[in-house]
């Protein structure tokens, strides 16, 4: 038998993300192996992982206890779609566990295989509501600049990114853009302009044409952008005297990347409807669910739910969802991304100091430091990837910004020796030459 290419090998017919269809292929590592914060390439490098894959991996890799459940699950009964009928007990005690930590009240679950399909569901679940509560037709969302919602058509059409919408046009015509929360853009004034902005989006619109505002707590994808104290009260506060669901997207913050078991309630937010993923499996199998929560429900009593997918529910995922959700409460790992996270940002602040740096934010183990638009220094910092390989760090991207989001089981000193590269790389970009030198 042929042994497997070596590290960096491009001759496999993968079409990869992020790539230029038909260009020559940039080299890539090849992940062969991983133990909790850590990775290793097909050359046996060890590399500590500052992106737990997108996110997802909370707990870590190589936990033995999540193989264990899958397996023994899939001995018994590997999965049967809900959509089909019959039920299976590991969905069924999910769906117990979440609605009980679900900071929507009276929570339901549906389950999903991601969060581009969880946000798909949020958004159905919104109109339905509306529509059997009311008759009304509901077509237009409120959403964030800079957020990200998904890759599919529905998740996409709330994602209010041009990068990504490149070639497909603008984002859906019923889809309302509102200045995104940061802080320090806006100023000291900035929750009472972005409420007005909001009420006169509304009144513009037309409170019975909006179903729902779609937000994430901390926006993940735009670079861990923390919303001003006090915001999410205000937009939950205008909300209600319009009748319009609010839909938390929790994708990336839950499961205790924020210091909780979600986000929602740190920021003050009482979601309608939460939308989650990536952390309820570490990964480990895909699945999402979205918790929705009484106020739909009552809204939707009655209604013939026509939705689901193949792997909703799915047996497996629902054994390791199980199971991880063990591991983050038996080692307080919500806790210990609070505290890890804190020390992390606290030593990375000085690098606020830097004039080719905007600003080092972020809440628990969610952290970005922001070079700004300076094109030259967007440019110099491709080299910092490769230069942390090389110090046994793991950083895919560094353009713009450096985001953090490790694993929440991430050592003390694996939290140094990352601080420490990305200080010493952050401040080589003063002087080094765009290819590194």
């Amino acid at each position: 038998m042929t042994a497997p290419a070596p590290v960096h090998d491009t001759g496999y017919p993968v079409l990869l993300p992020n790539a230029i269809v038909g260009s020559s292929p940039a080299a890539r590592l090849c992940l062969v192996r991983g133990k909790g914060a850590v990775l290793w390439d097909s050359a046996g490098r060890a590399l500590i992982d500052t992106l737990a894959g997108l996110g997802q991996c909370a707990v870590g890799y190589g936990r033995e206890e999540l193989a264990e459940a899958a397996a023994a699950q899939m001995r018994e009964l590997s999965a049967y779609p809900l959509h089909a009928g019959p039920v299976n007990e590991p969905a069924l005690l999910l769906a117990r566990r979440l609605a009980a930590l679900s900071p929507a009240a009276g929570s339901r679950i549906s389950y999903t295989g991601s969060g581009s399909e969880g946000v798909e569901t949020a958004l159905k679940l919104a109109r339905l509501a509306h529509f059997h509560h009311s008759g009304q037709q509901r077509p237009f969302v409120l959403a964030l600049e800079g957020s990200y919602h998904g890759a599919t058509a529905g998740a996409l059409a709330v994602t209010v990114r041009a990068d990504l919408h490149q070639g497909l046009g603008p984002p859906s015509r019923h889809t309302v853009r509102l200045t995104r929360p940061d802080p320090r853009a806006l100023g000291p004034d900035a929750v009472p302009m972005l409420i007005c902005e909001l009420e006169r989006a509304i009144e513009r619109v037309g409170p019975g044409l909006i179903s729902a505002f779609i937000g994430e707590p901390v926006m993940g994808v735009a670079g861990c952008v923390v919303p001003p104290p006090g915001y999410w009260a205000e937009v939950r506060r205008v909300l209600d005297a319009h009748g319009i669901l609010l839909i938390a997207d929790e994708v990336a913050t839950g499961y205790g990347r924020t210091g909780d078991w979600f986000a929602s309630p740190r920021f003050g937010i009482q979601p309608d409807i939460v939308v989650t993923a990536k952390a309820l499996t570490s990964g480990y199998l895909p699945m999402g669910a979205v918790l929705v929560g009484r106020g739909v429900l009552d809204m939707l009593d009655g209604f013939p739910l026509r939705h689901g997918f193949t792997a909703s529910g799915h047996a497996t995922g629902a054994a390791v969802a199980l199971a991880n959700l063990d591991v983050i409460e038996r080692e307080g790992l919500a806790g210990r991304a609070a505290e890890t996270g804190s020390r992390m940002l606290e030593a990375l602040r000085p690098l606020e100091q830097l004039p080719w740096v905007r600003e080092v934010r972020g809440c628990g183990l969610m952290i970005a430091v922001d070079f700004g638009g300076d094109p030259a220094v967007v440019e110099r910092a491709r080299a910092i990837p490769g230069r942390a390989a090389e110090a046994g760090v793991l950083i895919p991207h560094a353009a713009g910004m450096i985001k953090l989001t490790p694993p929440l089981v991430l050592t003390d000193a694996q939290a140094e020796q990352i601080v420490d590269v990305v200080t010493a790389e952050v401040r080589r970009l003063g002087s080094a030459s765009p290819a590194g030198g």
